[in-house]
């Protein structure tokens, strides 16, 4: 589990640069036909915000991109293409479009749950119907939402969430875990009630602990909705990668941020974190396939994320 290889698809190649622990190469091919090569396909969006339809042919920025249907054909086209699958969302699944302000967010969940995501965390925006309106929502989702910083005791969403989930692949063990922004000076407090917000950075920590020395997970993914980078302090995916250990893929949300290909944050032991985001109303489908060589155990990440077209 000491060898890691970050594997991305780009024109370049032949280029190859190491670090302590881990290589990089910048090749074509991640290993498709290999027989000793089991790999993972991980698929995710954030911040949707209830765009159901692709945005309107008027000549503007994002015209004709993203759309529900078209999402769910790429995402249908993709598992007849590749045997291991995970589907994933980080969060602000509700509010941007009528979908929202007529349906409360029962829309959003049923399509999300016909496309077969597997889990998903809450974002700030999922509590725009108040906490009651986001627990009433759930009767429609098949899938998990996963949080391990708010704590519900005191309302409506009270064992409601979970805070990881793990998926097998071929004896490999994935762990998925999430957590979100600090509500308070973001969210009216009526809308999140007595929801309780802890340390993002603490919570992540003992849940990756647990992921990885209780249950021997081979790989441990964060669905974040904390934003991806600050200009101060403020705990983001880049903070968040930097103060903690053993966590290998944050796929983030809430800042909107539109990612070519994933960025390499160096963590608190020296070992390198994968933060990817895909912008936001679905425009954009992340892929990353994370490939696990059998005599070595060792990781190699080869990215594609694609504009909905």
């Amino acid at each position: 589990m000491n060898r890691r290889n970050f594997l991305k698809y780009s024109s370049l190649s032949g280029l190859v640069f190491s670090s302590p622990g881990m290589t990089y190469h910048w090749v074509k091919n991640a290993f498709v036909h290999d027989p000793e090569i089991t790999r993972i396909t991980i698929l995710h969006t954030n911040d949707v915000h209830s765009r159901v339809e692709a945005f309107p042919n008027d000549g503007s920025r994002n015209a004709g991109l993203g759309g529900a249907s078209k999402r769910a054909a790429l995402i249908a086209k993709l598992r007849r293409e590749n045997t291991n699958v995970l589907l994933l969302d980080a969060g602000d699944i509700f509010q941007g479009t009528p979908y929202f302000n007529f349906f409360g967010g029962e829309i959003e969940m049923k399509l999300m749950s016909e496309m077969g995501y597997d889990a998903a965390t809450i974002g700030n925006h999922d509590f725009d119907n108040g906490i009651a309106g986001l627990e009433k929502q759930l009767v429609h989702a098949n899938f998990p939402l996963l949080n391990v910083n708010y704590d519900f005791s005191d309302t409506v969403m009270n064992g409601k969430t979970k805070e990881y989930i793990i998926k097998s692949f071929e004896g490999i063990k994935i762990g998925i875990f999430g957590v979100g922004i600090e509500l308070q000076g973001l969210v009216p407090s009526e809308l999140y009630k007595q929801t309780i917000y802890l340390d993002p950075i603490q919570a992540a920590q003992k849940t990756i602990d647990f992921l990885k020395n209780e249950e021997s997970c081979d790989y441990v993914i964060c669905l974040s909705h904390l934003g991806y980078r600050y200009r101060d302090n403020t705990v983001s995916d880049v903070v968040l990668a930097r103060n903690t250990r053993d966590l290998d893929l944050i796929i983030g949300g809430h800042t909107h941020t539109f990612m070519s290909e994933p960025e390499l944050i160096i963590n608190r032991t020296g070992e390198k974190v994968v933060i990817n985001q895909v912008g936001w109303a679905g425009i954009m489908l992340g892929r990353l396939d994370v490939t696990f060589e059998k005599n070595t155990r060792g990781k190699c990440i080869y990215c594609s994320n694609t504009f909905i077209k």
